[in-house]
């Protein structure tokens, strides 16, 4: 399958680093102009220097704009006010117990994880389906299947965007618009480098050794038993942007190695 995203504009939130990161880079190696967004620019010019170096000719842009307000959504939008491909996949998580949670954390999460994608697809839907054609991929999580019990605002979240994604999909019957949502499991992006390195020092272990023994013992039920990588849950991404991916719509499309024990 080869996959030509060619004269299509693609915008990835939260694409400075992680698995954001590793969806640009994807995107812009299939010829779409790939927009790379995060907060400052300096992070966002060093992540398009990156992609530039890995893809040789590759079509870039780069926007500084908080998603997670009003403000950096319309910030963004001005800039660029029309995309083909839009890929939800800004977002926090933190571990942190139901008890200790205060409801500015609550409302923190809500406005990241899902606002984010809420005003920003209101902003491109109307335009894909204006011109028969786009693409819409909420990045989501396995926690929103499996709440985990240590960030249950986390998986909150989750859910909220599997409910939204199928809502908007509904909202695209008979056109070439589609709405998916990718549902990844524990991946090992920068932020999760840094605490397997930390649990690695902590038990005297090799940094493969301590990624093995997290997983299985805070996900025993996955099947490949080891963290993603980036460029696993890119690939996915990469598909359901594609052409090719036109019967694919309203999906909740897991890569989380199994971990949710569900044949639906």
């Amino acid at each position: 399958m080869k996959i030509d995203l060619t004269g299509k504009t693609a915008l990835v939130t939260g694409s400075t680093a992680g698995i954001g990161h590793a969806i640009a880079l994807g995107l812009a190696a299939t010829g779409a102009e790939v927009v790379v967004n995060g907060r400052t620019q300096p992070k966002v010019d060093a992540a398009v220097a990156a992609i530039a170096r890995a893809v040789p000719g590759a079509k870039l842009k780069g926007v500084a704009a908080d998603v997670s307000t009003v403000v950096g959504c319309d910030a963004l939008v001005a800039v660029l006010p029309a995309v083909d491909i839009l890929i939800n996949n800004a977002g926090i998580f933190e571990p942190k117990g139901f008890f200790d949670i205060p409801d500015a954390d609550w409302t923190r999460f809500f406005e990241v994880n899902v606002m984010s994608g809420v005003r920003l697809s209101r902003a491109y839907m109307q335009g894909m389906l204006s011109r028969n054609w786009g693409r819409i991929v909420f990045i989501s999580s396995e926690s929103g299947l499996n709440i985990p019990k240590e960030m249950i605002h986390y998986g909150m979240t989750k859910t909220a965007q599997l409910a939204i994604a199928r809502g908007l999909a509904e909202l695209t019957k008979g056109t070439a618009v589609t709405v998916n949502s990718v549902l990844p499991g524990p991946t090992r992006s920068e932020g999760v480098e840094s605490f397997i390195k930390e649990l690695a020092r902590h038990h005297g272990q090799s940094e493969d050794e301590a990624a093995v023994n997290f997983v299985k013992q805070n996900r025993p039920s996955s099947l490949i038993q080891r963290l993603a990588s980036v460029e696993e849950i890119a690939n996915m991404v990469v598909y359901v942007s594609s052409t090719q991916s036109s019967a694919t719509n309203g999906a909740s499309l897991r890569v989380e190695g199994g971990i949710v024990q569900t044949i639906a």
